[in-house]
């Protein structure tokens, strides 16, 4: 069996995000109980419900192990520090997907795996080395191939890990103040996770649906798919940025070349919208979108939302 728990479905600044005034943050701030807050994306997924592997380190992960009591230490006779965490994976090199990575920063051992775009990342950045690489051996993820998962003693979860590119960009950082345009060489991947037969696909960014990412997903038990904007342009519209989905390297749910469309045909069982950004209206309940996104046979992702493969 193939267990997850969806630690955080919003976006980088979560909802409600620090600076945000527009209409969902102020709902989710007064309370709304059809404008749920939510952390910054994140996914811990499990072969046996005692180890766990945490996929993206999201800046929220202190907050999010504390509402998660499957990832609370466990007391025992001669130990005073203990974690179920026995493994992180990043898809990508932003701010929201490593930061949490150094909060983990307390001699606990567990496995980081990361592509080589990511590992360089953390390599050039000594901050990152707080994580003694005796403790937490950083190991390549090579792009499409299954690779058995494995804590920081080399011991294994019963997981396996498979990352393939999906269409993406730099890390916001890496940019230097141009464009850098798409790329597809595995800056940005997705993480497909199995065990026991059953298999869980993890694509929190995606800047456009492929041929060879169709055929991926196609036949999935479920996907946990970027469902940052509901429309291209939505932050220009809402007054809270000036680019529009695809210049941040993410596919919009609405539109002709939008996840809706790209999906309408897939046979995939569970289709599950995560990293939602804080302008979305699919993050109210009541709003006309989620109302869309339901009928096209897709899940909003909550903080806390527990998924059971097999």
């Amino acid at each position: 069996m193939l267990r997850a728990i969806i630690l955080g479905a919003a976006a980088g600044g979560g909802f409600p995000q620090w600076n945000s005034a527009g209409p969902g943050c102020r709902r989710a701030r007064a309370g709304d109980p059809a404008a749920k807050p939510r952390t910054q994306a994140s996914v811990a997924v499990s072969a046996d419900g005692a180890r766990w592997l945490v996929l993206n380190a999201s800046p929220d992960i202190a907050a999010q192990i504390a509402a998660t009591p499957a990832l609370h230490p466990v007391p025992a006779a001669g130990r005073v520090r203990h974690s179920p965490i026995a493994g992180v994976a990043v898809t990508g090199a932003e701010v929201d997907t490593i930061t949490g990575l150094l909060t983990l920063r307390e001699r606990h051992p567990f496995g980081l795996y990361a592509g080589a775009a990511v590992l360089r990342v953390l390599a050039e950045n000594p901050i990152f080395n707080v994580l003694d690489p005796a403790l937490v051996p950083r190991r390549e993820l090579p792009l499409e191939r299954a690779v058995p998962v494995a804590d920081g003693a080399g011991a294994p979860l019963g997981l396996t890990l498979e990352a393939f590119a999906v269409p993406g960009k730099v890390a916001l950082y890496q940019e230097g103040g141009a464009d850098p345009g798409r790329t597809d060489d595995g800056e940005t991947i997705g993480l497909g996770v199995s065990a026991g037969g059953e298999a869980l696909v993890f694509i929190p960014g995606c800047a456009d649906m492929t041929p060879a990412l169709r055929a991926r997903l196609s036949g999935a038990a479920c996907v946990l798919f970027d469902g940052t904007l509901f429309r291209d342009d939505e932050m220009i519209l809402a007054g809270a940025g000036t680019k529009t989905g695809a210049r941040m390297g993410h596919m919009s749910i609405a539109g002709p070349r939008g996840t809706l469309a790209a999906f309408a045909d897939l046979p995939v069982r569970r289709r599950i919208l995560i990293h939602i950004n804080n302008t979305n209206p699919v993050l109210l309940a009541d709003s006309a979108e989620r109302a869309i996104v339901r009928e096209a046979g897709w899940e909003v992702a909550e903080d806390g939302m527990e998924i059971l493969l097999g």
